[in-house]
């Protein structure tokens, strides 16, 4: 396998891994929970989804065409909170990934070089995949902190659980070395 397509599969699985804790944290949400904000200036989780969705739907339809700020965009109305439900929440979400999903299929590794335009900013591919891969794991770990301080001590953890390293690493350190991508571990403990 090639550098390049070594490095696709390992973006296309850190973003599934991003995709999946997210999931993780809001199945143990009630549907209610995902519209809190603590203060006006406090986006709840269905407004990071709603942003999330938004950045997604921008910067990957058209993804080497057209510049990833699209005129259609509207980024101040990610930020209003008009979504009514999980069910509606969950569509976004969805969209958005399955946006980024289907152009992150379709490329190809010779085309990691090409430049690709960000509100009039070159970047290579790769460095507009890296700058996503920066700013959706962020998203998802304010989801993930939200969630956790609703659910209080009813929270099940989506990492080494506390007080559980030791037993984590002796688990890990029992196993021959071997080279794989850490999220195909990560993800079946998810699942």
């Amino acid at each position: 396998m090639s550098a390049n397509q070594s490095y696709l599969e390992s973006a296309r699985k850190q973003f599934l891994y991003y995709k999946t804790l997210g999931e993780k944290a809001i199945d143990q949400l009630e549907p209610e929970q995902l519209f809190i904000a603590v203060n006006e200036d406090t986006n709840s989780i269905a407004t990071i989804i709603k942003h999330i969705s938004g950045n997604m739907l921008s910067r990957w339809t058209d993804f080497l065409t057209t510049d990833g700020e699209k005129e259609w965009r509207n980024r101040d109305d990610e930020f209003e909170n008009d979504l009514q439900s999980k069910e509606e929440v969950l569509k976004l979400w969805n969209k958005g990934w399955n946006c980024l999903e289907n152009a992150l299929e379709s490329l190809k590794p010779e085309q990691l070089s090409d430049i690709i335009y960000i509100r009039n900013e070159g970047h290579t591919v790769i460095e507009a995949i890296n700058r996503q891969l920066a700013h959706y794991p962020y998203h998802v770990g304010q989801i993930v902190f939200y969630a956790k301080q609703l659910k209080k001590s009813e929270w099940e953890s989506l990492s080494i659980p506390k007080n559980k390293s030791a037993n984590y690493n002796a688990e890990k350190f029992a196993k021959e070395k071997e080279i794989k991508n850490f999220t195909d571990d990560e993800l079946k403990r998810l699942k």
